[in-house]
């Protein structure tokens, strides 16, 4: 059975920067794409990056680009997610999921793995 385990969560300071590590039992090319999520207090689960296996192209929500960057090391079967500039808005439980069908990256339902999350909070 596919797993993911995400690691990296913690707790800063406002600007300070994370990086997150999502570890698969597949090889990630398994799959068609893989991303991450976020739930912060009281919110919806929302996606915050992709990277699509085949291509390596990603894609990211408006309120983190230029700040985060999604990558991934295939020999390591790890998905990566560093995060720069961390404001308040980014505190939630960070989750790592994968997809082996197509559909829209944003569509939590479209993703069929996921991991059990990592908490990151940021403080001003």
């Amino acid at each position: 059975q596919e797993q993911l385990v995400e690691s990296g969560g913690g707790s800063v300071a406002v600007g300070g920067s994370l990086t997150l590590s999502c570890v698969s039992s597949e090889n990630t090319d398994t799959f068609h794409h893989m991303a991450w999520f976020r739930q912060g207090p009281g919110k919806e689960r929302e996606a915050v990056a992709v990277i699509y296996t085949g291509s390596d192209v990603t894609l990211y929500l408006r309120s983190v680009k230029s700040r985060f960057t999604i990558s991934r090391d295939k020999d390591k079967k790890t998905t990566f997610l560093r995060m720069d500039n961390l404001i308040p808005e980014d505190t939630g439980m960070y989750f790592c999921a994968a997809s082996t069908a197509g559909g829209d990256w944003d569509f939590p339902p479209a993703y069929h793995v996921w991991g059990q999350g990592t908490q990151v909070t940021v403080s001003a």
